[in-house]
């Protein structure tokens, strides 16, 4: 066989393509859940790591800290195969998610924290001067400065999750690469792999533009 036969199969990747795209659905959806998740549980854990009691501060810390130095893949493995013997049993979606969450928070938790730091201290000083409480400080005045900072670090994240999905497939889920290695067994050739690496390249060369385009705008405006 030739290289085209080899890894460009066209016969095969036809053959193998509704199953690819059932993963990618499926990798689509874990990715989204996972973002959201972080998302609103970094921006929360930033707060409580800024202002929050001292003790709460440091378990924040803590909390940031480990999973930001754990593998994901040993969270992986620990979340879906050892929680069981503790009595809690997660689908291959849930610990997949659940995984993925827990480090996308730490990493949004500090990219959300610098963002908040790089406000100068006049707003603050301006808000409570006319009277703003916390939380209506940070809603109209600090969170709206700080996601121009934010977005092409969240971005960035973003795609890191997404690509993490990959990952998934140790515990069994249906993601673009499981679905991509069973066709690959099924046909005894690896061009199903290649169209998963063209399909996460579709997915994730727009994305990645577009952190490029946040950070260009950025700078203009910061000029």
């Amino acid at each position: 066989m030739n290289l085209l036969d080899t890894f460009f199969n066209w016969p095969v990747f036809r053959d193998a393509l509704p199953l690819l795209l059932q993963g990618l659905w499926t990798t689509i959806l874990l990715g989204a859940v996972s973002i959201l998740l972080g998302f609103v549980g970094g921006l929360l854990l930033a707060l409580v790591r800024l202002y929050g009691v001292a003790w709460v501060r440091t378990v924040a810390r803590i909390y940031i800290d480990v999973f930001r130095s754990i593998p994901l893949l040993v969270l992986l493995v620990l979340v879906y195969y050892a929680l069981p013997f503790v009595g809690i049993r997660l689908t291959s979606f849930a610990a997949a998610t659940a995984a993925l969450t827990l480090v996308s928070c730490a990493y949004t938790a500090e990219i959300f924290r610098a963002g908040i730091e790089a406000i100068p201290k006049g707003q603050f000083e301006a808000a409570d001067a006319i009277g703003l409480g916390f939380f209506s400080c940070m809603r109209d005045v600090v969170l709206p400065q700080a996601m121009r900072i934010v977005v092409p670090p969240l971005t960035s994240n973003c795609i890191n999750v997404l690509k993490d999905t990959a990952l998934a497939s140790v515990v069994a889920m249906p993601d673009l690469l499981k679905q991509a290695t069973q066709a690959q067994a099924l046909a005894a050739n690896p061009t199903p792999l290649i169209g998963a690496a063209v399909l996460y390249l579709l997915l994730l060369l727009p994305l990645v533009r577009l952190v490029g385009f946040f950070e260009a705008r950025h700078r203009t405006s910061t000029r």
